[in-house]
């Protein structure tokens, strides 16, 4: 999975299957916890990250909603900025 963003410890991913691993979602790595998180949503389909860290990746898929939606839709990974 390509990493598209790292900020206080947390690593984002996304990976892209067509149909199978829809919706739209990223991955997000803690430590030892994973997340994953609507990018539409910003809810957590799956995981088990702590309150903090999820709040940060969700103020971070917010902002960054759009390129992550374009990155998911075109194939073309790029890194998008830390949240700050």
């Amino acid at each position: 999975m390509p990493v598209i963003a790292r900020f206080y410890g947390i690593i984002i991913k996304i990976f892209y299957r067509q149909a199978e691993h829809n919706p739209p979602h990223l991955h997000a790595i803690y430590g030892e916890y994973v997340g994953v998180i609507d990018i539409q949503t910003q809810k957590m389909i799956e995981g088990d990250l702590p309150p903090k860290a999820l709040s940060m990746v969700q103020e971070w898929t917010k902002i960054h909603e759009k390129s992550l939606m374009e990155i998911w839709t075109t194939q073309k990974f790029k890194k998008l900025p830390p949240l700050e």
